[in-house]
């Protein structure tokens, strides 16, 4: 008798190249959809920049008027830190603009290359979506961390780092 264990292994080769998996499908045209929307979100933040620091003074207001809901009132956070975040994104506009174009990029790469299955996909995509909470810690400081919208990021970000960790084994090149 053969006392040799057999473990059930994945082959391929020419012939068999491996498969995506549909999981990874989906998650990388998720992320190829994320990327688009971080280019655009990037050259609009930069293209708005100006018009968002002009008329802070209007948004004040705004925030502090009594015809505001108690709930949006919260949302918005503190009057000052709004100003020192706008003003601070006005000032650094280009090199925020660069990063977010480079993270963009990094992730879209990774994406491309895990759907060829490939291993260093996932580094690039883990740097590219890292990179942004980065440069908003360097130029805008502890003010981005405020409020709502970066939950909301930093949980999605999370989430696919997570599933793409998961999915990693299916890289094989």
């Amino acid at each position: 008798m053969n006392s040799e264990t057999t473990i059930p292994t994945t082959t391929f080769d020419d012939v068999n190249p491996p498969k995506m998996s549909t999981g990874l499908n989906v998650l990388t045209i998720l992320s190829i959809i994320g990327s688009v929307m971080q280019i655009v979100g990037s050259l609009w933040g930069f293209t708005t920049a100006k018009k968002s620091y002009d008329e802070k003074d209007k948004m004040i207001e705004q925030m502090k008027s009594e015809d505001m809901p108690d709930f949006a009132r919260k949302m918005m956070g503190n009057p000052d830190d709004y100003v020192e975040m706008i003003t601070k994104n006005y000032e650094n506009r280009l090199p925020i603009l660069i990063l977010g174009l480079v993270a963009a990029g990094l992730c879209l790469y990774g994406v491309l290359q895990m759907r060829k299955l490939k291993k260093q996909g996932y580094t690039l995509y883990v740097i590219g979506e890292l990179l942004p909470f980065v440069t908003m810690a360097l130029f805008l400081g502890g003010i981005a961390f405020q409020g709502v919208g970066i939950m909301v990021t930093g949980a999605i970000a999370i989430i696919f780092i997570l599933l793409y960790t998961m999915m990693r084994k299916q890289l094989v090149y």
